[in-house]
């Protein structure tokens, strides 16, 4: 279909919105629009064109309505499903991949090269929040019995956090090391008479691309950020997924975990820092976006990244997604807003290397840009999709 088109299906509600952006091209031509259970059709005077849509999808053409033309976008309808898409089934790739007593190798997402090799745990823990400690005052009448105590896994342990792990480096010899030798550290250690180390002295670097992919905590700790690390059983190999595809997957199911069980949907992305980049509101996290190759107009512009995110199959693709809205806060943009989710319990922060923060940043605006212009905007915020 010349133009292409969108749909956003609502598994809860067995809904969808179809634009029918091929309508924009002619706005004062005479057209006619079939919808039919597995396709669309659209006439304009003796041409014809159509698309198919994904296997599972069905629509229920009787109960088409809310026709409308907007300006700029093309056709506007609405449409109920006949039978709704089989819900999809989603896991958090990280805290799966991470099973007890079975060896795994840890990969540089960026380039492929070994991070980690064959290590297997005996424990596979989660973290509490990262503010805990902090919260125990609250919780006890006398004083902090937890104060001096921290939280390090041993050579067999694994901790996951929301959106990190930490890992003992304990005669780890595949560990990437600090950009900065031990013995230059120590002489400007010794030199400022302090001794904590500068920010960049723990920051973990891949040998090979040098893409940081976490930070020291402590001698014996290090932590990995869950956007740069690809963990996979040692019996297999290295399965490359696009950069775009892997960073939006993994924060979209990030935030449906932490939705689910913590019942919070909006966060703040925050780098390694201390800056806030994004503020993200977490609208639906039950939709199939279904778009024609044409109506993506992010395609081609991700080799960013390094990648094309093309569609599953054919000239139509289908993803599952999460509908978000979003604030950027780079160059003091926001600030007000920033600083009052700062203050909000009902918001949770989430940390990322900074240089995810503005990967993530350019990824949400490019889906914001592909949508057509009347959906891109709620109140104040911007709208996008994280695709999975």
């Amino acid at each position: 279909m010349e133009g292409g088109f969108l749909m956003e299906i609502r598994r809860g509600t067995q809904s969808a919105l179809l634009v029918i952006r091929a309508a924009a091209e002619h706005p004062g031509a005479a057209e006619e629009l079939s919808v039919r259970a597995d396709s669309l059709e659209l006439r304009r005077g003796r041409t014809c064109t159509a698309a198919a849509l994904p296997p599972g999808v069905r629509l229920a053409p009787p109960t088409c309505r809310a026709l409308r033309r907007v300006r700029g976008d093309g056709l506007h309808l609405r449409v109920r499903l006949r039978r709704p898409p089989p819900p999809a089934d989603l896991v958090f790739d990280l805290k799966e991949s991470l099973k007890p007593h079975k060896k795994c190798v840890f990969y540089c997402q960026s380039c492929g090269d070994i991070v980690v090799k064959d290590r297997k745990f005996i424990r596979v823990l989660p973290l509490p929040s990262e503010n805990w400690s902090d919260l125990v005052e609250e919780w006890c009448c006398h004083p902090n019995p937890f104060a001096r105590s921290t939280l390090h896994p041993q050579h067999d342990d694994c901790f996951l956090g929301d959106t990190f792990f930490l890992l003992n480096s304990g005669n780890e010899s595949h560990v990437p090391e600090s950009p900065v030798g031990c013995s230059e550290a120590e002489h400007h250690v010794s030199q400022s008479g302090s001794n904590l180390k500068s920010k960049e002295n723990t920051r973990v670097i891949c040998k090979r691309c040098k893409t940081m992919l976490g930070e020291t905590v402590s001698p014996d700790t290090i932590k990995y950020y869950i956007t740069e690390v690809i963990i996979q059983p040692s019996e297999g190999c290295f399965s490359p997924t696009p950069r775009s595809q892997f960073v939006q997957s993994m924060v979209a199911q990030c935030l449906l975990e932490l939705s689910s069980a913590k019942s919070t949907f909006r966060f703040t992305m925050k780098g390694d820092d201390g800056k806030t980049y994004i503020l993200i509101w977490l609208l639906n996290s039950d939709t199939l976006l279904v778009e024609s190759l044409e109506s993506s107009s992010s395609l081609g512009v991700l080799t960013l990244f390094g990648d094309t995110f093309m569609p599953s199959s054919g000239q139509v693709g289908s993803w599952d997604a999460v509908k978000v809205l979003y604030q950027p806060c780079i160059k003091c943009r926001n600030k007000e807003l920033a600083d009052e989710w700062e203050n909000d319990m009902g918001v949770h922060p989430l940390k990322f290397p900074s240089e995810t923060c503005l990967e993530l940043l350019l990824i949400l605006g490019l889906s914001t840009s592909s949508l057509p212009p009347s959906l891109r905007c709620m109140k104040s915020f911007q709208v996008a999709f994280l695709k999975m």
